[in-house]
């Protein structure tokens, strides 16, 4: 006979799963810069996340060129999940999450693109399955440059509100 241990799944981790989503591992600042998420109080800022694919590639190109802007979508998508991978490295459980605030994001684009708005739709409509519109429904500015760091075809980054002393020190 063997005794089962229950494991109590967050509530945030468990709409995860239901939704079929896997975060990837956390992944490693891009230039000289040791974190990717700092704390200032309650708030958590999380520095520019870059579209990696789970092969470890990245996304590159540029909107209005060679990338659609549904490849764009998906592009923001990782990188949304990126965000989410380093929140939760940083506090642990994403039920600590208590508001998403502040979405940013920059697209690789052409001077003629104007969908910017519609490639950043990726990482804002993946927080707001994840976090749902109490804590997921946020503020969001989408720009376009002529390029990005490695050739990315789009940046993202956020500020969130977390619960108080969740944040782990580095």
């Amino acid at each position: 006979m063997f005794s089962r241990s229950l494991i109590r799944l967050s509530a945030t981790t468990a709409r995860l799963n239901k939704l079929g989503i896997t975060l990837p591992p956390p992944g490693a600042p891009k230039a000289n810069y040791n974190m990717s998420c700092v704390t200032q109080g309650n708030q958590l800022f999380i520095s520019g996340h870059l579209p990696v694919r789970s092969d470890g590639s990245m996304v590159t190109g540029k909107l209005g060129d060679t990338v659609s802007v549904d490849e764009g979508y998906a592009a923001a998508r990782l990188c949304g999940l990126g965000m989410l991978s380093s929140i939760q490295n940083r506090i642990g459980d994403l039920d600590n999450v208590i508001k998403i605030n502040k979405v940013f994001g920059i697209v690789n684009s052409t001077p003629d693109f104007e969908e910017q708005h519609l490639v950043l739709n990726g990482a804002s409509d993946l927080i707001m399955e994840v976090f749902e519109k109490k804590r997921g429904y946020h503020a969001r500015s989408a720009i376009g440059t002529n390029t990005l760091p490695l050739g990315v075809s789009v940046e993202v980054e956020c500020i969130l509100e977390i619960k108080q002393g969740s944040a782990r020190e580095v």
